[in-house]
């Protein structure tokens, strides 16, 4: 088991709201930290680290649990994912880390009290059952992705970037990079099996990376990482439908050199979406006051550090938080949509080297 350690844990005033962000150890990061948060100024300080799982590069509470047990993914060829008890400033291993039977999970999330990965190096998604103490048990069922895209150095193969629940819960949404689709797979609770449902094809090179579900469930914004845009699809969730109905850039005309979307989040209200993008390392901000078909690019701003690749509100939609991997940061914003349109207003820092993703508890 990794080593833990505090840092601080004695003098972190009490906060109602905990961060938790995840790191490539390969690179130089620390694993899991834990940090408070200041309700005031959405300053972050530390109180634990646990590096007792290499890579862990997407992380996920566990509902389920009362936001008490952490999930991650260890993003190794041999893929797995672990769990953290985060009662205490200091994450602690529950159980043993379990193996996903898919190479390179990037990304994890909770369906129906169940984790689901995708598995970007096999291109597949993985459902596997959570026990009474909130550890992960065995892999239930594993299904695999086919096909490719035009891209022959990205798209040789499929690639499943993120796999996610709708808001209802009945399906899996499972977004391929390495396919330009978007696959909707059913999910059965009792079983922990995956049923293929059906399938939205996107742009041929798009490359979708990741989605956010519009806050009316009604709509998803899909994010393409080969192309700067974002696709806007209309959700059926009674059918287990999605249909792609148009698409947008996330940057604006003249901005020079390559851009790779990252991730995207759609305030409360359904009023924005931010994105951040990678290369000119950029957060852009569209507005959907037209409606959720029709976002309209109002303003970028540079995300603080290097490398954007994650993207997370605070629970109060007050604060946008930007994990900055090749700078090593989490740099955080103030948003605020009545007074300023929601364009981000850099308020801090936190030095995480080899950031990948912050999460709230």
């Amino acid at each position: 088991m990794g080593r833990t350690s505090p840092a601080g844990a004695n003098t972190v005033r009490a906060s109602a709201v905990r961060a938790f962000i995840g790191s490539f150890t390969s690179a130089g990061g620390r694993g899991v930290i834990a940090a408070a948060v200041d309700p005031d100024t959405g300053a972050l300080t530390e109180t634990g680290v646990s590096d007792a799982v290499a890579d862990p590069s997407y992380l996920a509470a566990g509902a389920a649990f009362g936001g008490t047990v952490l999930y991650a993914v260890s993003e190794t060829e041999d893929g797995a994912v672990a769990a953290f008890d985060v009662t205490g400033p200091v994450p602690r291993p529950i159980g043993r880390r379990m193996p996903v039977r898919g190479a390179g999970p990037t990304h994890l999330a909770l369906a129906a009290d169940r984790l689901v990965t995708a598995n970007y190096g096999s291109g597949s998604v993985s459902v596997l059952p959570i026990g009474a103490d909130g550890a992960p048990e065995p892999v239930g069922a594993v299904l695999r992705h086919h096909g490719s895209g035009p891209d022959p150095d990205r798209q040789a193969g499929p690639h499943a970037h993120q796999a996610v629940a709708d808001p209802t819960g009945r399906w899996v949404l499972a977004v391929d990079l390495g396919t330009d689709r978007v696959y909707v797979h059913a999910l059965d609770a009792l079983t922990s099996t995956l049923t293929p449902h059906a399938e939205t094809a996107l742009r041929p090179g798009v490359g979708p990376r990741h989605l956010v579900f519009h806050p009316a469930g009604t709509h998803v914004y899909v994010v393409g990482e080969l192309n700067p845009v974002v696709t806007v699809c209309r959700w059926d969730a009674a059918g287990g439908l999605l249909k792609a109905v148009g698409e947008h850039p996330l940057v604006p005309d003249g901005l020079t050199g390559p851009a790779y979307p990252s991730e995207a989040v759609a305030s409360p209200d359904g009023r924005r979406l931010w994105a951040a993008v990678r290369g000119p390392d950029v957060i852009s901000v569209l507005s959907l006051d037209a409606g959720p078909e029709r976002p309209e690019l109002t303003a970028v701003v540079g995300c603080g550090g290097r490398w954007p690749r994650d993207l997370a509100l605070d629970p109060a939609g007050r604060r946008l938080y930007a994990a900055n991997e090749r700078s090593g940061d989490v740099t955080w914003f103030d948003v605020d949509i009545d007074a300023d349109g929601g364009i981000p207003r850099r308020a801090g820092s936190f030095a995480a080297p080899a950031a990948s993703c912050v999460t709230f508890v």
